[in-house]
């Protein structure tokens, strides 16, 4: 029999639930413990501790990073969902403002809506570089995208501010790619998410682009407040340079406007534009950019800003300007005017559109002076600070060496005005104030209701605002004049004959008071002025200059229910009977060129308006034989041209040529083809010939003739006050009824010149105010200075013509002893008549259209009738 274990715990120890032994033997023996361990010093249970605590607190760091790291992940994964597409960069092209220059590359006007010159990276001075870098990025060149210091510094900077109360704005740390993700392809939000979303644009973009290509953009790309965008726009718009011209304080100064321009607004917060650019000059020292002689020289120095003027950079184009602005509007419409970029090679030629500009001034206010004076522009309270109050007075900027002042005091002999000083683009003023003179003899023009003046104080009186002028613009010292915006308005053209250039445009007295251009855009009747294209109909269909053509009254029935026409001649009461058709031009004759126009018919004076470009449509009716009809000034002169160069159309244009941004020619005026023009080198060969694709409109025997005829209207007829020029001109006078409107169209060889002069509604300006009289002398003034350094030159002749004398009144043969004989021009087939028969007039001694009551001495006439011009081919109907 086995025996029971000696425990309990055996499992073969059997026991009931009670816990009994079923042999009896009693409660089991206790259990020996097992010896304990050995109690450890209390330092090795404390180490044993931390221990565990660090081995909980990494698990728990793991923890929570792998946490963190998770939702960072998800963070960035989330972000980077939306994020925009940065290779876009590559592709961009930045909004570049429009540039206009002259023909010689002057500039005249810019158009943008952000005012910016895109420059390549390598075009940009290391210096002006140096400056940004010192103040916005030291470690561009460093880092990959996102400066870890610079987030640091700003940390702390943020600390700092916090711990001492500052409002102070907190620096971002942003790097310049980071500047360039938020400002290409992010929005200004201050926000955490913007500044992830930035932070791996910056990443992206640094692995993508060079850092020369990342600097570039940025340098465009921001503002630097003024309405300039980029740094070459800003170079321009605070300094009025270019990039390479900066100097150490300017680049600083630039440098430090990216920040905030109105915080360094160079006016408004001079001293804290100084501290600031003087920081960054010693950044640019600290950064080995600069010697420290040359920093400590720079800091002394003024901001120096020299703002640059927004309008109209050559003065007096502001019509011009105007004018191309419009044109490129039309051409290549809004977003490619303003944004485009287009560089504009016009046909201005600055020096005459300044001789353009003071010839029409002077002859508006020669004929606004006859007029009378109008009074003061307002009157002021001198007891007080009258300068202030003067400053406020509105005024036209652009009407230099005008002044606007206020009489302080006045007597008999003199008046005492003071004057205002001017005022720049940003509104502040640059001068002192400071007095001049009015006498006697600068105010006598000014009547008034009492007539002449005999005192100055006839005129004005102290608190009275006036304009005055110095006569001598080169001489402010001399003697000063009274002066009165003029309320006539005119208008001046010039143009090459030979291109249809259009060397000056001006559009009336003041552009800043009227943008309406009276030369461009202005539809008036040119009354005699468009008499010569009449005769070169007639000279093209078989006329000659010597055709006599009665000079009567003539009456011309209308039609049922209409009332007679009966065209009368300026001086009404006068006709010159028979006269050759060139009389008929240089003295303005309406009656002959009304029988004249009969004589050919209307549809063929109508053709040859179309053909001269003056009229698209001419209503074939005789009044507008007369200059009825309505056009504009430009139109006109360009008609002018054509008779000028030899009887070639030209079409009008104010531009030569328009390159985009990459200086690809997208538009040119002369649309010729030169094959031969590009020539590697040179080796004797001949020259190329460019063909000739102008229009032939009329015989050029016929244009010459023309323009000889014209040449009389200086020499004997309506324009002889152009005589004094002693120089080949040819023009002619226009004037309509009632004198509401006053012309003068005329030509050298080689420029063409028209002038008009009306108010703007037509009203009329009083009897003998003639194209002859106001037109005229603003014609001649301008010749004078603008031919004034070249020679005088004779018209072309082109071959073929013979020259014969003849008598100026019956164009007969004539000999050397006839006081009244003059070299006359014939075509190849004609010669002068040895007797003659006369347009108007019947073989039985009759007028066509009318009967004059001894009118003509019908014993003129003892020459047959000559039959009427056909229209054969040749020289007939429309050549």
């Amino acid at each position: 029999m086995r025996e029971p274990p000696l425990y309990p715990s055996d499992p073969i120890y059997p026991r009931d639930h009670y816990g009994h032994d079923p042999y009896g033997r009693g409660p089991a023996p206790p259990h020996p413990r097992e010896p304990k361990p050995p109690r450890q010093p209390r330092k090795k249970r404390r180490k044993s501790l931390l221990l565990s605590l660090l081995g909980w607190s990494f698990a728990a760091g793991v923890v929570v990073f792998i946490c963190a790291s998770a939702a960072a992940g998800y963070l960035l994964w989330k972000t980077s969902q939306d994020l925009p597409d940065y290779e876009s960069l590559s592709k961009y092209e930045p909004p570049v403002m429009t540039r206009i220059h002259a023909h010689n590359g002057a500039l005249i006007a810019e158009y943008a809506r952000e005012r910016r010159i895109f420059v390549p990276i390598n075009t940009i001075p290391k210096r002006v570089i140096a400056a940004f870098l010192s103040a916005e990025d030291r470690r561009f060149y460093e880092h990959g995208g996102v400066d870890f210091q610079g987030i640091a510094r700003a940390v702390f900077k943020i600390v700092e501010a916090k711990l001492s109360g500052s409002d102070r704005r907190a620096e971002g740390g942003s790097t310049i790619t980071q500047q360039v993700a938020k400002n290409f392809l992010l929005s200004s939000e201050r926000s955490m998410e913007r500044k992830v979303k930035e932070a791996i644009l910056a990443v992206r973009i640094e692995r993508a682009y060079s850092k020369d290509k990342i600097l570039e953009l940025y340098l465009n790309e921001i503002y630097f407040g003024i309405g300039a965008y980029g740094i070459a726009a800003a170079s321009l718009s605070y300094f009025n340079k270019e990039l390479q011209d900066l100097t150490i304080e300017e680049a600083a100064y630039l440098a430090a406007l990216p920040k905030g321009p109105n915080n360094y607004h160079p006016f408004r917060r001079e001293k804290q534009a100084l501290i600031r650019r003087n920081w960054i000059i010693g950044q640019m020292e600290e950064n080995g950019y600069i010697s420290s002689e040359e920093a400590e020289a720079a800091k002394v120095k003024p901001l120096g800003v020299n703002l640059r003027t927004t309008g109209a950079h050559i003065f007096a184009a502001d019509y011009f300007a105007e004018e191309v602005r419009r044109t490129l509007l039309t051409r290549f419409g809004e977003d490619k005017l303003y944004n485009g970029g287009l560089s504009v090679r016009t046909t201005l030629d600055p020096r005459l559109q300044q001789i353009a500009r003071k010839s029409l001034m002077d002859g508006l206010v020669t004929f606004d002076r006859t007029k009378g004076w109008r009074g003061p522009v307002t009157k002021l309270d001198i007891a007080g600070d009258w300068g202030k109050a003067l400053d406020e007075v509105p005024r036209p900027h652009d009407i230099q060496p005008w002044r606007l002042g206020v009489v302080l005091k006045v007597d008999a002999a003199k008046a005492i005005v003071g004057l205002r000083p001017e005022k720049q683009q940003d509104g502040s003023l640059v001068g002192e104030r400071e007095a001049i003179e009015l006498t006697l003899d600068e105010v006598k023009w000014a009547k008034t209701k009492k007539g002449t003046p005999k005192a100055v104080s006839d005129v004005v009186s102290p608190g009275d605002v006036v304009y005055v002028a110095p006569k001598d613009p080169d001489n402010v010292a001399g003697v000063w004049s009274l002066m009165q915006i003029p309320q006539v308005g005119g208008g001046i053209v010039a143009m090459d004959p030979n291109t249809g250039r259009v060397l000056a445009v001006v559009g009336g007295f003041s552009f800043a008071m009227s943008q309406f251009d009276r030369a461009i855009q202005a539809k008036r009747q040119p009354g005699s002025s468009f008499k010569p294209f009449v005769y070169a109909a007639a000279l093209d269909n078989g006329y000659k200059p010597t055709s006599i053509i009665l000079d009567a009254p003539i009456e011309i029935e209308q039609g049922p229910g209409q009332d007679i026409w009966k065209p009368e001649n300026y001086e009404k009461e006068h006709s010159a009977g028979p006269a050759t058709l060139r009389f008929g031009i240089e003295s303005s004759r309406n009656q002959m060129t009304v029988r004249l126009a009969q004589d050919l018919g209307m549809p063929l004076i109508t053709e040859y308006a179309r053909r001269f470009g003056i009229y698209d449509d001419l209503l074939p009716v005789l009044s507008m034989s007369l200059g009825a009809g309505e056009t504009t000034l430009l139109r006109l002169a360009a008609g002018y041209c054509a008779i000028a160069n030899g009887g070639q159309q030209v079409r009008p244009t104010l531009i030569d040529r328009i390159q985009d941004r990459w200086g690809h020619t997208v538009w040119r005026h002369d649309q010729r083809v030169c094959e031969n023009c590009k020539a590697d080198d040179w080796h004797n060969q001949e020259e190329p010939e460019i063909p000739d694709d102008r229009v032939q409109i009329i015989d050029p025997h016929t244009a010459y003739q023309m323009t000889s005829i014209l040449e009389g209207v200086i020499q004997r007829g309506t324009a002889r006050s152009l005589k004094a020029l002693e120089r080949p001109l040819a023009g002619k006078t226009g004037t309509t009824n009632q004198e509401k409107d006053a012309w003068f169209m005329g030509y050298s060889p080689d420029l063409v010149v028209g002038v008009f002069m009306g108010y703007d509604t037509p009203t009329p300006m009083g009897k003998g105010n003639t194209g002859g009289k106001l037109a005229a002398p603003v014609f001649g003034n301008f010749m004078k200075e603008a031919l004034a350094d070249q020679p005088a030159s004779p018209f072309r002749i082109p071959p073929g013509i013979k020259l014969a004398r003849v008598n100026l009144r019956t164009g007969l043969r004539a000999g050397e002893e006839d006081p009244q004989s003059i070299m006359e021009a014939f075509k190849p087939d004609e010669e002068p008549d040895d007797a003659y028969s006369v347009i108007g007039f019947t073989e039985q001694g009759g007028t066509t259209g009318s009967s004059p009551q001894g009118a003509v001495d019908d014993s003129f006439y003892e020459a047959p009738a000559r039959p009427r011009p056909g229209y054969s081919a040749g020289r007939g109907g429309l050549w």
